[in-house]
C-alpha cells in the first residue's frame, strides 16, 4: 500500500499569501505565498512520509459550474497581482521537488483532488488531502484523510470519516447538504435565505439530506425556515449540486506513472531558493533524498577544544604561529541576551586562522584569572587584525571582563547590512547559506567552527562588493568605529531614580483606577476595557454609537474608529486616555523597573543593523520611544538622572537636520540662503506660501508652513496635508503648488529621485548608504505609492542618520583625546545625551556643539542646540 499526499494548490497558496503578506526580495518579487507553501509542504511531508505527492491547481478556463450558473463566483475579488505572480514560480519549485502538478480545463482543483483521491482509494492506497478549504471535508473517508489548515498555514486538523462524524454529528457526504442549505458567499452559491450553519446542521442531522428535508418541510416547526425552504427548494438542490466535488473527471491518470516521478533536483532548487532569498530553506535542502543530492564538501571540522584554563596558553600560541603577518584571525561567539547587562553571558567562542581552529569554553576560561590574562593578551594584540560577526555584543562582554579587543578590522554583519539592509537581521548561518551556496553547515560545535572559518570567505566577498558600491568610506569611517562606541554606551548605561519610579507606579495605578471608574459610570456597567469585543458591545450596542468599521470577529475599536467617534460620546475620550496611560504604565513604568540592573542603571541594547534607514534602534528597553507628546510620557524622563552628584546631563540635538539635508541635496538656493542667513525656515515658507511679509507671519501660519515643510520630506500627498491642516484638498494642493514654485529645485530633486529609484531599484544617502525600494515598481498602486514616498524620504532620513553617526564618532574621539571623564550614554534620533562631569561642563558643551556642527560639510551649516539638567526631562 502506498501513501499519496494531494495538495490543494490554490487554497494553500492563498492561505500562505495572507499569512506572510510582506515577503519581498531585494529585486521586488513577492514570495510570501511560495515560502509559506514550501514550509507547510515540508512539514506535512516530514509528518506523513508520503510515497508520492501531487498538487492540483485551478485553471483559468470556465468550469462546468460557470457554464451552468452564470453568477458562480461572481463578485469575488480578483486575485492580487502580488499573489498571481507567484504561481508560475511555485510550479517550477514543485517540479524540482518531485511533485506532480495536475490541472484540467473545465474543472476546479477540488474536482481533480476528488477524482484522484477516489482512484487511489480504489487501488488500495492511503490518501491525505491538504487544503485550507473546508469544502474538501466531504472527501473524508476510511482511506482518505483531509488535512485542513487553520491560523494561516501553521496549524492543521486531520479528519477521516470517523473523526468527522464524531465532531460534526453527520457524515462527510452529508456535509454537502449542509453547504447546499447554507450557501457559500465566497462562491456566490445562494443556499436558502435564513438558514445558517447551525440550522443547516440541525436539519441534516434530523432529516439526513436536503431532498428528505424538503419532503418533510411541513413538519418543520420554525416558521421562517419552513417558509423559506418551501419557497427556495430548487435553490437548495441546485446549491447542493454546485457544492458537490466531482469524483469521476475523465482524465488519463496513470497512478504508477505518478509514483515514479522525476527525482528531486537539488541544484535547481538551490538556484531558485537563492534567487527567492530563502535563506532558511536553503539550509533545509539536504532534507531531499540523500542519494539524489550532489555530494557536498566534507564538513567534519578538525579543531582543538579548549575546556580547561591551563590549556589555553599553549593553544593560543599554536594558533598565533599559524597566522601569517598582517593576516586576520576570525572570531565568532555566542551571546545570551538579557535586559540586564549583568545577565548577558558568552558560553563559547571560536578563534580561527584559515587552517587552525580553537573552540573555547569561555565559562571555564572567564572564571580563571590567569587564563583571562592570556586571552586578554591575545585579543589586545594590535598586530593581529580580527574579523568577526556582530562584534559589538562580544565587545560588551569582553570589556566588562577588563579585555579591550584591538584591531577589529572587519565585522561581516555590518558589511552585510550596508550591502543589503535587510541582511543585517540574519544569523551568520543564514548569511553564509545565502552568500556561499556551496556551504553545508553541520550541527553543534562543528557548525560553530565551520561558520567561523567561513568568515574569511565572507570578508573577501563583502570587501569587494563594498568597493564596487562605494561603501568603504561609510563602513570604515562611521559604522565600524561606532560599534565600539555603542558597546561603551551599553556598559555606561543611564542612571535611574528608582524611588521616583516607585512613586510614579502608585500615581499611574491611581490614574488608571480613576479612568476605569469613569468609563464604567459612562458605560453603565463594568467590563474589560482591554477587550475589543466587550468594548465594541458597549459602544455600538449599549450606547448605540454609529458603527464605523466591522471586523471578522465583531466591531472595530481601533484608534481610527475612536478618533471618528470623539465628539459622539464622552466615553470615547476616556477610553483613549485609558489606552495611552495603560500603555505608558506597562511599557515604561513596569518595563523600566524590571530593567534596572544591580548598579541602579538601565543598560539598553543598541542595534546598529536593524533599521533599513540607517538609524540606530534601542531595545531591552527601548529608550528611544518614550512618548513626549503626552504629559505622563514626558514625565517618565524625570526618572533618568546623572550617574552621581558630581555629574549633570547634557543634551545636544540637531535643529531641523532633515530640512537642512533637503536644502543640501536639492541645491535649492532659497533654502540654502535661509539656513546660512539664520532665517527661520518655517517663517520663510509661511511667507512664501501664504503671501505674507515675514514679520507678519502668525504662529498659526508658521505651524501650517511647518506641516508643509515636513510633509514634503515625507512625500505627503495633498490629501494627507489637508487632513493634517483641516483644510480642503484643493487648498492643500494650492499650498503645495505654491511651495514648489517658490522652491523649484526641491520639486526637481523629488521628481528625479523617484525616477532614479524606479530605474536602479535603490536610492543613496550623501554617504552612499543604499536603501532598496522594490515597492516602487509594483503594479499595485497603493504599494507603488508607498515606494514613491520611501524614495523621496530615504535619502533625507538616511543622510540625517549618517550625519548623526559621524557626529557620535567625532564626539567620542574628541572626549577620549582630551582625556575627559564625561561620556555618551544615549542617542535618540537627532539628540545626543551625555553624562557630563560638572567640572567639565563648559568644555564638553563647546566640544559637543563643535563636533556635531562640523561632522560633515554641507552647503548649509548644521546647527546643534544644547541644554543641561538634573534629569533627562529638564535637559
Amino acid at each position: 500500500m502506498s501513501r499519496l499526499l494531494i495538495i490543494d494548490g490554490n487554497s494553500i497558496m492563498n492561505r500562505a499569501f495572507y499569512a506572510n503578506p510582506k515577503f519581498i526580495t531585494s529585486k521586488g518579487m513577492h514570495t510570501g505565498a511560495i515560502y509559506g507553501f514550501i514550509n507547510m509542504m515540508m512539514k506535512i511531508k516530514g509528518d506523513l512520509s508520503p510515497d508520492y505527492i501531487v498538487c492540483a491547481f485551478d485553471r483559468k478556463a470556465p468550469t462546468f459550474r460557470h457554464l451552468e450558473y452564470d453568477d458562480y463566483k461572481a463578485g469575488r475579488k480578483k486575485m492580487p497581482e502580488e499573489l498571481a505572480m507567484q504561481f508560475p514560480v511555485m510550479k517550477e519549485v514543485l517540479k524540482h521537488m518531485a511533485v506532480d502538478i495536475l490541472e484540467i480545463d473545465g474543472f476546479e482543483a477540488d474536482d481533480v483532488i476528488g477524482t484522484l483521491s477516489l482512484k487511489a482509494e480504489n487501488e488500495g492506497d492511503e490518501v491525505y488531502v491538504l487544503s485550507g478549504d473546508k469544502d474538501t471535508l466531504q472527501l473524508a473517508s476510511d482511506k482518505t484523510k483531509v488535512v485542513i489548515t487553520k491560523k494561516g498555514v501553521s496549524v492543521v486538523d486531520v479528519y477521516d470519516r470517523e473523526k468527522f462524524i464524531e465532531e460534526f454529528g453527520i457524515t462527510p457526504t452529508q456535509f454537502i447538504d449542509v453547504k447546499g442549505f447554507m450557501g457559500d458567499a465566497s462562491d456566490n452559491i445562494k443556499g436558502v435565505p435564513g438558514i445558517g450553519e447551525k440550522t443547516a446542521f440541525k436539519l441534516i442531522k434530523e432529516y439526513g439530506s436536503i431532498e428528505n428535508t424538503i419532503e418533510n418541510a411541513e413538519n418543520i416547526t420554525m416558521k421562517k425556515v419552513r417558509e423559506n425552504l418551501i419557497a427556495h427548494a430548487e435553490d437548495a438542490i441546485f446549491s447542493k449540486k454546485l457544492a458537490t466535488i466531482i469524483r469521476d473527471v475523465q482524465v488519463d491518470m496513470d497512478m504508477e506513472q505518478l509514483k515514479s516521478s522525476e527525482a528531486y533536483d537539488v541544484n535547481e532548487l538551490r538556484r531558485l531558493f537563492s534567487e527567492l532569498e530563502f535563506r532558511t530553506l536553503l539550509a533545509k535542502l539536504s532534507d531531499g533524498p540523500a542519494e539524489e543530492a550532489e555530494p557536498k564538501e566534507a564538513v567534519k571540522m578538525d579543531f582543538m577544544e579548549v575546556e580547561q584554563p591551563e590549556d589555553l596558553e599553549g593553544a593560543l600560541s599554536d594558533l598565533k604561529k599559524d597566522i601569517a603577518e598582517d593576516q586576520p584571525v576570525a572570531l565568532y561567539f555566542d551571546v545570551h541576551h538579557a535586559p540586564k547587562l549583568s545577565e548577558r553571558e558568552m558560553s563559547w567562542m571560536v578563534l580561527s586562522s584559515r587552517d587552525k581552529h580553537l573552540y573555547i569554553n569561555t565559562k571555564n576560561i572567564f572564571a580563571d584569572e590567569k587564563a583571562l590574562d592570556v586571552l586578554k593578551d591575545f585579543l589586545e594584540d594590535e598586530r593581529l587584525p580580527k574579523i568577526s560577526f556582530d562584534i559589538k555584543d562580544g565587545l560588551t562582554i569582553f570589556k566588562r571582563l577588563g579585555i579591550e579587543p584591538k584591531s577589529i578590522s572587519f565585522d561581516v554583519n555590518l558589511a552585510a547590512y550596508l550591502l543589503e539592509p535587510t541582511d543585517g537581521k540574519l544569523t551568520l548561518k543564514d548569511l553564509t547559506l545565502k552568500n556561499l551556496p556551496e556551504a553545508a553547515v553541520p550541527e553543534g560545535k562543528d557548525g560553530e567552527v565551520y561558520l567561523t572559518s567561513k568568515l574569511f570567505d565572507l570578508y573577501e566577498k563583502f570587501s569587494e562588493e563594498m568597493e564596487e558600491t562605494e561603501l568603504h568610506g561609510l563602513y570604515y569611517e562611521v559604522e565600524l568605529p561606532l560599534t565600539g562606541i555603542l558597546s561603551d554606551m551599553e556598559i555606561e548605561g543611564f542612571n535611574v531614580n528608582e524611588a521616583l519610579l516607585d512613586e510614579m507606579t502608585v500615581t499611574f495605578k491611581e490614574d488608571i483606577d480613576q479612568l476605569e471608574k469613569e468609563i464604567y459610570d459612562l458605560a453603565g456597567e463594568a467590563f474589560n476595557i482591554n477587550s475589543p469585543k466587550q468594548l465594541g458591545t458597549i459602544l455600538f450596542e449599549r450606547l448605540d454609537l454609529p458603527v464605523i468599521k466591522k471586523t471578522k470577529t465583531g466591531y472595530s475599536t481601533n484608534v481610527d474608529v475612536l478618533e471618528a467617534l470623539k465628539d459622539k460620546h464622552p466615553i470615547i475620550e476616556k477610553v483613549m486616555q485609558y489606552r495611552t496611560v495603560t500603555k505608558i504604565y506597562s511599557t515604561y513604568i513596569v518595563g523600566l523597573k524590571a530593567a534596572i540592573d544591580g548598579d541602579g542603571r538601565i543598560h539598553s541594547t543598541f542595534n546598529q543593523t536593524l533599521a533599513t534607514t540607517g538609524r540606530l534602534s534601542s531595545t531591552d528597553p527601548n529608550l528611544q520611544n518614550i512618548p513626549i507628546r503626552h504629559e505622563m510620557g514626558r514625565a517618565v524622563r524625570k526618572v533618568f538622572i546623572p550617574h552621581d552628584e558630581d555629574s549633570i546631563l547634557l543634551s545636544c540635538d540637531y535643529s531641523q537636520i532633515e530640512l537642512r539635508v533637503l536644502a543640501h541635496i536639492s541645491g535649492d538656493e532659497k533654502m540654502i540662503e535661509a539656513y546660512n542667513g539664520d532665517i527661520d525656515i518655517h517663517t520663510k515658507t509661511a511667507s512664501e506660501v501664504f503671501g505674507v511679509p515675514m514679520e507678519e507671519v502668525s504662529y498659526a501660519l508658521r505651524s501650517s508652513a511647518k506641516a508643509v515643510n515636513f510633509g514634503i520630506i515625507y512625500g505627503m500627498s495633498d490629501f494627507s496635508l489637508s487632513q493634517d491642516l483641516g483644510i480642503t484638498r484643493k487648498e492643500a494642493k494650492e499650498y503645495m503648488d505654491i511651495y514648489f514654485s517658490r522652491y523649484p529645485k526641491v520639486k526637481a530633486y523629488l521628481d528625479n529621485i523617484v525616477l532614479e529609484a524606479k530605474e536602479k531599484g535603490f536610492v543613496r544617502t550623501i554617504m552612499n548608504r543604499r536603501r532598496y525600494i522594490p515597492e516602487i515598481n509594483q503594479r499595485n498602486k497603493i504599494v507603488q505609492a508607498a515606494g514613491v514616498r520611501l524614495a523621496m524620504n530615504s535619502p533625507i532620513q538616511g543622510s540625517a542618520a549618517d550625519i548623526m553617526k559621524m557626529a557620535m564618532v567625532k564626539v567620542y574621539e574628541a572626549l577620549k583625546e582630551k582625556n575627559l571623564k564625561s561620556s555618551l550614554i544615549l542617542q535618540v534620533h537627532d539628540e545626543l545625551i551625555l553624562n557630563t562631569r560638572k567640572d567639565e561642563l563648559e568644555t564638553v558643551k563647546k566640544l559637543v556643539k563643535e563636533e556635531m556642527e562640523n561632522a560633515v560639510k554641507l552647503k548649509v551649516k548644521l546647527q546643534a542646540e544644547e541644554s543641561v539638567g538634573e534629569t533627562w526631562f529638564e535637559a
